[in-house]
């Protein structure tokens, strides 16, 4: 029985079909044709620059950075090389027995396990801190980048380098780096106005990477002129373009090398044989002092030393300082705490950053003030008594309540003087320091003194003598300091000011605080015969072959080789700059004043040559009366002619307040001395403080007079080493 074939169904070919795998493969070809125009045409610049980051890099050449001197070319400030023992993971030996043979020899020697952690954990830890072993270290280099060195111990010692770098021969991948690192020779001593360097601050890194430097290897001033001359001194990094493979081992230089600029030299003006004697006498009188009280009673002091022709800072001690080599290559965090929990603020420089009430010594400002404005006359006697009752008023009709304000003599050794001084002319005003005058000069007195010199005029001259604002001294944080108005008081105290303010302002009290320094700068533009000189710290600034350049400091901070502002000032090579002479250049502005009010005018005054000799004079005499010169103890029998002002300031601070010294009637006092040398030739101006020091002529005139005896005495070393 045959059977049929079931015939086959025939397939049916639908041409939408191929229509659709057609336009797929033509959207298809066109995305890849589109992609390769936008990689190969559109983009080209941006993946060629990512193919040229990927196979090179670009290397920074540290610059050294600039040595910093005293005036005699005593090293300040140097760079000396570090060593630091490295391993390079690509350069080990290919057997895993030989490597650890060789981690095992090098951790007896550095004293570093060589099995310490995980790897993971070794992420976590900064270069060179201690904590991960040798092996991890290197495995987490390896890693990230075979062919870089991986610090394993930092800082060692020239000794122990030299043995690591004759076993390196059997030690493949093993060597000593060299790095240089901050040095300061004198350390503590200069330590206040030099400073020292610090890694680059989180909030600065942009600024500081668009001027090349490198985040986690360069440093930058954090103190001192390191900080503030930061520009001169770090110079430029150089570079290097290098091909590298994969592993990120170099090839070849693609370009020639840009080499490193080394930074600028500072010559400062400081003497450091001065210096040292300088801080021999402060570390000795308050020592001497608080063995004598039995306690810690002085806890800070400052001297400065000047030329007051020149301005030129001589010396300059902030007690107590900190030492600023434990601070060169990192920054402990112990030592670090421990200096800013301190109380006594070592990490700041008191001379300039510290703002104090200036007592007696400000009476120089007073003194120019009423015998310019002729509130007082040269021969006039005043009465001086102990006790001075004033009946203190807020307001012209306000009747006033009696207020009694003291001299110092009028519990002097604690006998009750209300005799005080008796009569005094102005010169023994100055010279005895008699608070009762210098309260009649300052806001009057009945019909003996109608009209005072007010604290509007005060706050003139002491303007003019350099209170109140900055000096421009070329070290960060400089206070200004403060002399008082009635506006400042509505405002800050939300009361009117009264004749009682101004009789405390006029011998330096209240709310009139001044730094050291401005204390030193009215002294002297006494001693210079009314000229503001402006401070200075630095001398010249160098190359690094020792030519001297110049140097241009410009109102926005930075430095150019020529002025680009009228207002720009010349730092180098170093020339005495005039601020104002108060005896030609009309500065003080001219109050018209009756019945307790003040009237500003347009017209602006000089102070009369004359009344600058009158203090000058008033300030002699504080050395040579034998009978209440203040200065008379310390200064009297010396071989150098020197005259000066003491002060003996009341505070009561958030120190005193916390070991209840704010006594009413016993407040504790700052001691404060300035004088000068030779009285008619000035070459030397020294002010002294000390911190709850007590009386200034005992405390604070000793160290006054200890430091210009040391400059006479290496003057006349000086001139004896150069002969006839």
């Amino acid at each position: 029985m045959s059977s049929t074939p079931t015939p086959m169904p025939r397939l049916s070919f639908e041409p939408w079909r191929a229509w659709v795998v057609y336009v797929v493969l033509a959207v298809v070809g066109m995305s890849f044709a589109g992609n390769l125009f936008r990689l190969q045409i559109l983009e080209y610049d941006q993946w060629k620059a990512q193919a040229d980051e990927n196979r090179t890099r670009r290397i920074s050449v540290p610059a050294p950075r600039g040595i910093i001197y005293d005036r005699n070319y005593g090293i300040l400030a140097r760079n000396v090389a570090s060593y630091n023992i490295v391993i390079t993971p690509a350069a080990l030996p290919d057997d895993e027995a030989d490597i650890q043979q060789i981690y095992r020899e090098l951790s007896q020697l550095i004293n570093v396990p060589v099995n310490q952690g995980t790897v993971e954990e070794a992420k976590n830890f900064s270069i060179c801190t201690p904590g991960p072993g040798i092996a991890q270290l290197v495995a987490l280099g390896e890693s990230l980048a075979p062919y870089s060195p991986v610090r394993i111990s930092c800082n060692v010692s020239e000794e122990l380098a030299r043995v690591v770098r004759e076993k390196s021969v059997a030690w493949p991948g093993v060597d000593v780096e060299i790095e240089p690192v901050r040095d300061y020779p004198t350390g503590k001593l200069t330590s206040t106005f030099v400073g020292f360097l610090g890694p680059i601050p989180q909030a600065q890194q942009d600024f500081y990477e668009s001027l090349g430097f490198v985040i986690q290897r360069d440093k930058v001033g954090y103190a001192g002129v390191e900080a503030y001359f930061q520009n001169l001194l770090s110079g430029s990094n150089g570079s290097r373009l290098v091909e590298v493979d994969v592993a990120g081992q170099e090839l070849r230089n693609l370009e020639a090398p840009i080499a490193p600029v080394p930074g600028s030299n500072l010559t400062l003006t400081i003497d450091l044989r001065l210096q040292k004697a300088t801080e021999a006498t402060i570390e000795r009188e308050i020592n001497g002092w608080n063995a004598y009280f039995g306690r810690v009673r002085i806890s800070s002091g400052v001297i400065i030393a000047m030329n007051p022709r020149t301005g030129e800072i001589l010396s300059m001690v902030s007690y107590p300082t900190y030492e600023n080599n434990r601070l060169a290559r990192i920054i402990p965090a112990y030592y670090y705490n421990q200096l800013a929990e301190d109380p006594r603020k070592p990490l700041l420089n008191h001379a300039v950053s510290d703002e104090y009430p200036p007592g007696s010594v400000f009476k120089l400002a007073t003194a120019v003030g009423a015998l310019n404005e002729n509130v007082v006359r040269l021969g006039q006697v005043i009465q001086t008594p102990g006790i001075l009752t004033l009946t203190e008023s807020f307001s012209p009709n306000d009747p006033g309540l009696e207020r009694p304000f003291v001299d110092w003599i009028y519990n002097r050794g604690g006998v009750l003087n209300p005799a005080g001084f008796g009569q005094l002319d102005f010169l023994r005003c100055i010279a005895f320091s008699s608070n009762v005058c210098f309260y009649k000069l300052g806001g009057g007195y009945q019909d003996e003194i109608p009209e005072g010199l007010g604290i509007l005029r005060l706050r003139e001259y002491a303007r003019a003598l350099g209170y109140d604002q900055v000096s421009g001294i070329e070290l960060l944080g400089e206070a200004d300091g403060l002399i008082p108005s009635p506006q400042w008081k509505r405002i800050n105290r939300g009361e009117n000011w009264s004749t009682g303010d101004t009789y405390i302002a006029s011998v330096g009290q209240g709310y009139v605080l001044s730094t050291p320094l401005q204390v030193l700068m009215s002294a002297a533009v006494i001693a210079n015969d009314g000229r503001l000189m402006r401070p200075t710290i630095v001398r010249e600034v160098t190359d690094n072959e020792g030519r001297v350049l110049e140097i241009w400091e410009n109102p926005d901070g930075t430095f150019t080789s020529t002025p680009n502002d009228p207002a720009s000032r010349r730092i180098s090579p170093f020339t005495p700059t005039l601020r104002w002479d108060v005896t030609t250049d009309p500065i003080i502005t001219v109050f018209n004043c009756s019945a307790g009010y003040c009237e500003e005018e347009e017209e602006k005054i000089t102070i009369r040559p004359e009344v600058i000799e009158a203090v000058q004079q008033g300030m002699r005499l504080a050395v040579t009366n034998s009978d209440q010169g203040t200065l008379n103890d310390e200064f009297g029998s010396q071989t150098f002619t020197a005259a000066g002002k003491t002060g003996t300031a009341e505070y009561c601070d958030n120190v005193a307040q916390a070991n209840n010294l704010c006594q009413f009637g016993a407040w504790p006092t700052h001691s404060w001395t300035v004088a000068y040398a030779p009285y008619d030739d000035p070459e030397i101006v020294v002010v002294a403080f000390a911190y709850n020091g007590g009386e200034g002529a005992a405390v604070a005139g000793p160290m006054v007079r200890s430091v210009i005896a040391a400059y006479f005495e290496l003057k006349a070393v000086d001139a004896a080493q150069l002969g006839p």
